[in-house]
């Protein structure tokens, strides 16, 4: 394997990871008016479940982002320049998001509360959709030319692939999230939750299956066809396991098919990075959109000896905080009065 194949698969894997963990964060934030209806409590109940590890599981993005920089400048630079707008409404969403998340309970004041669950929503739901018209506009290909620039308007991004995909993370993070709740939460809470997710179960086979089976034929490969079949097998486990309450196995089933979709993209992708609707010759790839071989090889070094640490204290994170939440269990709100 070569250097670049190597940082191609670990830029992969680090999107992998933020997909799997804070696609039940976007999920979870998702449904909140919903699971969180009539009661504060409720609602503090949802939030809290991510309490602990929202935050940690955003580091994921943050080094994905800085892997993509110093191993792919030239994908780095064509990518946020030709996505600039939508990129920059995805950021001030996850803003918005962490100044909800974090000042809701400050002020002890039910519209100051009601306001940050409105910005809770807006930066889980436009990151989720978002993320997936991201991807399925790199691998259809953009507009990109001989300098390595994005042309064209926003509507040459609007594609009906895209909005498939932009559908497709959306529905497959909010069941992702629903059936975290479940496994996180007790009492009437979990059961509201275990009805979500059979609401969204059929919706998301019908959306998640087609985008894929659209990926598979259009883009994909042969070995490609390995990675649908597991995303399907991921959606029938999180069905069946759902049905026999065994919370678990479904939350297992959910990461298995969001792991399988984004092997499925960037197995479709590679070994480009950037396709070129205009010219196959203006395609960026692994090879001519990679840094020097010597930057890959202390970059390599440092991932070695600093990715098992960071999964060591993360996985120590989920493990304190494994136990499940209830309505009982929630304080009187200690904010400051308004």
């Amino acid at each position: 394997m070569s250097l670049q194949q190597f940082w191609f698969v670990l830029v992969a894997v680090l999107f992998t990871g933020y997909f799997v963990l804070e696609g039940f964060d976007f999920g979870v934030g998702m449904l909140m008016p919903i699971l969180g209806k009539g009661s504060d409590v409720r609602r503090r109940v949802v939030l809290n479940t991510i309490g602990p590890v929202w935050d940690g599981n955003e580091v994921w993005l943050i080094t994905a982002g800085g892997a993509m920089f110093a191993a792919f400048p030239e994908w780095y630079a064509s990518l946020f320049s030709g996505f600039y707008l939508a990129l920059l409404l995805l950021l001030v969403a996850l803003i918005l998001r962490i100044c909800a998340i974090e000042w809701r309970a400050k002020i002890n004041s039910p519209q100051w509360r009601a306001w940050a669950d409105i910005g809770i929503g807006i930066g889980s739901w436009i990151p989720a959709l978002a993320w997936g018209w991201v991807f399925a506009n790199l691998v259809r290909g953009v507009p990109l030319n001989e300098q390595r620039q994005v042309v064209g308007s926003v509507w040459d991004l609007l594609s009906p692939y895209a909005l498939l995909g932009a559908a497709t993370t959306g529905i497959l993070f909010a069941l992702h999230g629903a059936i975290f709740l479940a496994l996180k939460t007790g009492g009437e809470v979990r059961d509201d939750a275990r009805t979500c997710v059979r609401i969204l179960f059929v919706p998301t086979v019908v959306i998640v299956g087609g985008f894929g089976l659209w990926t598979q034929l259009a883009y994909g490969s042969a070995w490609t066809w390995a990675a649908l079949g597991a995303a399907v097998l991921g959606l029938v486990l999180a069905g069946g396991a759902t049905g026999v309450a065994r919370d678990g196995w479904a939350f297992i089933g959910t990461t298995l098919t969001i792991v399988a979709a984004t092997v499925l993209l960037v197995g479709s992708l590679y070994p480009n990075v950037m396709p070129s609707t205009i010219d196959p010759a203006f395609d960026l790839t692994i090879d001519n959109a990679s840094s020097s071989r010597y930057t890959l090889q202390v970059m390599s070094w440092a991932a070695v000896l600093c990715t098992p640490v960071v999964l060591i204290y993360q996985g120590w994170t989920y493990w304190v905080f494994r136990k499940r939440l209830t309505v009982e269990q929630i304080p009187a709100p200690t904010g400051l009065p308004r």
